[in-house]
């Protein structure tokens, strides 16, 4: 299991085949501005966009003035867009590799942010990317990861291949996504105890004329000092 790559190689398909994803959620920018705008000097924060995809969160932190890397499973990963970039922000590193071995030393960042990678993978692949980015972060990091709930349109459709965790699902924006893992509270919480502070909400939209629900964890944690 520990061998096991935490992506799914159907999102090298995604990636390559459609045109979104060019600019980063709200959540992502608000969790950036209210903890690290106001560094003195932005060059010296470091952050860590956990599976990059199509680059808009990493561009974004970029942009920002920010020390940024990028780490995810696909080669269409988002250094593919650094050429369109403007020169100033090209100080990242880019880079393909495993959530569950980070190629960073032990508290090298100030920030990581998931903006939906972690819930592609099984239950506990996550709890090992969770640990990796633990380690990672310094003391008094901050780390920003959001999920999909167990109460999203989807939910215990297609094949189940273990708790909370389905493939194959076939509606929906999880159609012909691969492995989902929908994930309730008590995996919320089990994931995340390793930090020393954890703030969770929910954001919850719904489609088709609000006849489906879909359902974001949006939880903040903090390494203890």
């Amino acid at each position: 299991m520990s061998n096991l790559p935490s992506w799914d190689p159907i999102w090298e398909r995604i990636f390559s085949t459609q045109e979104w994803g060019k600019y980063p959620p709200e959540q992502v920018i608000r969790f950036v501005a209210r903890n690290f705008y106001k560094a003195p000097d932005r060059k010296q924060v470091k952050l860590l966009d956990l599976g990059g995809g199509t680059g808009a969160c990493t561009w974004f932190m970029a942009r920002e003035g920010f020390d940024v890397s990028s780490i995810d499973g696909q080669r269409r990963q988002c250094g593919s867009r650094a050429s369109d970039w403007p020169a100033r922000t090209l100080s990242q590193t880019f880079g393909l590799g495993n959530f569950t071995q980070l190629p960073w030393p032990d508290q090298h960042f100030d920030g990581v942010i998931d903006n939906g990678s972690l819930f592609s993978n099984r239950f506990g692949q996550c709890q090992r990317a969770v640990a990796e980015v633990w380690r990672v972060l310094k003391q008094d990091g901050r780390f920003l990861s959001c999920s999909m709930t167990n109460e999203s349109w989807g939910y215990g459709l297609g094949v189940k291949v273990e708790h909370n965790t389905f493939r194959d699902i076939p509606v929906g924006p999880f159609q012909n996504r691969g492995l989902i893992l929908l994930m309730d509270r008590p995996q919320i919480d089990e994931l995340f105890s390793i930090f020393a502070e954890v703030s969770v909400e929910k954001a919850t939209w719904t489609t088709d004329n609000m006849q489906h629900r879909m359902d974001w964890w949006l939880v903040e944690a903090r390494k203890a000092s």
